[in-house]
């Protein structure tokens, strides 16, 4: 029988967790939070909230790993915890809307960069697909070849984020100017709180992704000791890198410029190095949403070989190729998919719902560890873990509420929107219990 082949690293583990979160955001969105709140404590505030929220999700997620290093992370925490139709939901919403989604906006901008770059004649939609059919095939090749140019565009990518560092601290600073706008210290009360949650959704955006290194423990080396050290390692280098890219932001624009500005990352290298530098940052983007492209069709895919050899997706999805031993079905619907959002234009309305739904999962995966600790002291089980959250419970039941809190802000900021991603969500369970009728005795028994 095929089995998934355990052939990567440490460092493999590492260089997923960081590409799943470095994307293009990190160049954009330091302007759309400016615009939320507008004064500098409440900006870089927003980034080390955003950032400490990210890194106790990568504390219980590296227990979470230590515990059940299993096909499918997320997606098999969720089941194991609680029923079946949980992961099911969490693997059916990552399919249509937050992975298939992101994955399609974010080559549309490759596409606008690159043309803007090589003048080349071709859509954009044009590019996109070819983009995606291109890493769709290198990540059927096999995992080690997936992964390897996962960790080559996750070095340019820091290389690409260092040199905007090191252009914001080069360029004059920028004109103080009074700060205006709804600001976290100028509103009061319940706008103040809301404002600033407003602030968090595009921050919690650009640290979004880290989760989606667990999807491979089933194909590292050493899955209880890499996929706790790379969620820790990754995760802390991007909350480095985040922050220190949006100091030299407001170094160089100011509150108030930064707010204005649609392209943050270029205006900061033109101030440093004029058109020169902004060509380049536009060629480190552009490199940044390959390299988020290459991640999730190396990760994604996992999630959904996993629900089929559940018995609740296509059975061709569950199959690994007999050379490669990837699941080349599940690598193809992901790509497929995603270029067909992109080619649709519907990407910009399924980004709006991505946040709403990833916290829901987010927080009821941090529950789920919560209901193996209290199992595996019964059966001695969790003496085992060879990692353990600090602070627990209270961290963890931390986490849990932030992430509700996040999706309940989004709701009230954005109603439509995270309505129609509650929508998708509900649509779900008709089609699971659809599935599980057709083939009842494949599907795992809730706990």
């Amino acid at each position: 029988m095929t089995t998934l082949a355990r052939r990567l690293t440490l460092f493999d583990a590492t260089m997923i967790v960081m590409g799943g979160i470095v994307g293009a955001g990190i160049f954009m969105n330091p302007a759309v939070v400016a615009r939320a709140v507008s004064s500098p404590a409440a900006i870089l505030g927003a980034w080390v909230a955003g950032g400490a929220i990210a890194l106790v999700g990568a504390f219980i997620y590296a227990e979470l790993a230590a515990r059940r290093p299993d096909v499918g992370g997320q997606y098999a925490y969720l089941r194991e915890a609680f029923h079946p139709l949980a992961a099911f939901l969490y693997g059916w919403t990552l399919l249509l809307v937050s992975q298939s989604g992101g994955m399609a906006a974010v080559a549309m901008t490759f596409a606008r960069y690159f043309r803007d770059l090589t003048s080349v004649a071709a859509s954009d939609g044009a590019i996109a697909a070819l983009a995606l059919g291109a890493l769709t095939a290198v990540n059927c090749l096999g995992v080690r070849a997936g992964s390897n140019v996962q960790s080559a565009f996750m070095v340019l990518k820091v290389g690409a984020v260092a040199v905007l560092i090191g252009a914001g601290a080069r360029a004059l600073p920028a004109a103080s100017t009074a700060p205006g706008g709804a600001d976290a210290a100028g509103a009061a009360g319940f706008n103040a709180l809301t404002a600033f949650g407003a602030a968090l959704v595009p921050v919690l955006f650009a640290y979004g992704g880290w989760q989606t290194a667990s999807f491979m423990a089933g194909e590292l080396r050493h899955p209880r000791r890499d996929l706790p050290l790379g969620l820790l390692v990754g995760v802390g280098g991007v909350i480095f890198l985040y922050v220190a890219v949006n100091l030299v932001c407001l170094r160089a624009l100011g509150p108030a410029g930064l707010a204005a500005t649609t392209a943050p990352a270029s205006d900061v290298m033109r101030a440093a190095f004029g058109d020169t530098g902004a060509r380049l940052i536009a060629g480190g983007i552009a490199i940044s949403t390959l390299g988020f492209l290459s991640q999730g069709l190396l990760t994604a895919p996992r999630v959904y070989y996993a629900m089929a050899s559940d018995g609740v997706f296509f059975r061709a999805v569950g199959a690994l190729h007999p050379v490669t031993q990837v699941p080349v079905a599940a690598i193809v619907l992901q790509g497929a998919v995603a270029t067909l959002i992109a080619l649709s234009g519907r990407y910009d309305q399924i980004l709006s719902y991505v946040v709403a739904i990833d916290w829901v999962f987010f927080g009821l995966t941090a529950a789920a560890l919560i209901v193996f600790r209290r199992r595996d002291r019964q059966s001695a089980r969790g003496e085992r873990a060879s990692f353990r959250v600090p602070g627990h419970p209270l961290t963890t039941l931390l986490f849990v509420a932030v992430s509700w809190l996040v999706v309940v802000n989004t709701v009230h900021r954005f109603p439509r929107d995270a309505g129609v991603g509650v929508l998708l969500l509900l649509l779900g369970v008709p089609v699971f219990y659809a599935w599980r009728r057709r083939a009842p005795s494949s599907v795992p028994a809730a706990h």
